[in-house]
């Protein structure tokens, strides 16, 4: 195999893990991070810090009582250091909403209402191919803006049965992502 096709497949595996974490982030699907970090791995994003099984812990208390969350993905650069180290920077946009009585106030205040926040920023994630398996070794967010938006027609309630996402088994992706399920 030649080596511009060796560095296609390993870019497109690395943006596989990345599309991978927003949608384990955002179905809820904790059990997909296995896949996705090695077991050596760190996080680091505000105040979420540690090992990556503290973090899906983390995450679990912060974004578990949003109402909803969605990331999305744009562009990501590629430094590899070798043919099994690589750096990457993905831009993102993550939107979350928070009801009113959310509990980390240190991540997102409670305003007595349903609002949005916004996050724009990036990831910094380092890979490392290892078992012939891409995984983050390191994930690094970093804020580059933040809003809060107060919201109005969060209810989905009225939409047509099976046209909305979901959290469990019912979402209509569950296939997509079931090789990083384990």
């Amino acid at each position: 195999m030649t080596s511009a096709k060796l560095f296609l497949e390993d870019r497109a595996q690395i943006m596989d893990v990345i599309a991978a974490y927003a949608h384990a982030v955002d179905r809820r699907r904790w059990n997909m991070m296995d896949a996705l970090f090695h077991e050596d791995a760190q996080f680091q994003f505000g105040p979420v810090a540690g090992d990556w099984r503290g973090f899906v812990e983390q995450a679990k208390s912060i974004l578990e009582p949003c109402l909803a969350t969605h990331h999305q993905l744009g562009q990501t650069q590629f430094a590899f250091e070798s043919a099994d180290r690589c750096l990457t920077e993905t831009y993102m946009t993550a939107m979350h909403t928070v009801p009113p009585g959310y509990p980390v106030a240190e991540v997102f205040p409670d305003k007595g209402v349903i609002y949005s926040a916004v996050i724009a920023g990036r990831y910094i994630d380092r890979f490392e191919k290892r078992g012939g398996r891409w995984a983050m070794t390191h994930r690094r967010g970093v804020y580059d803006w933040r809003e809060f938006r107060v919201i109005e027609g969060t209810d989905l309630s009225e939409l047509p049965a099976g046209s909305c996402g979901a959290h469990d088994a019912s979402d209509p992706a569950v296939p997509v992502a079931a090789r990083f399920a384990g």
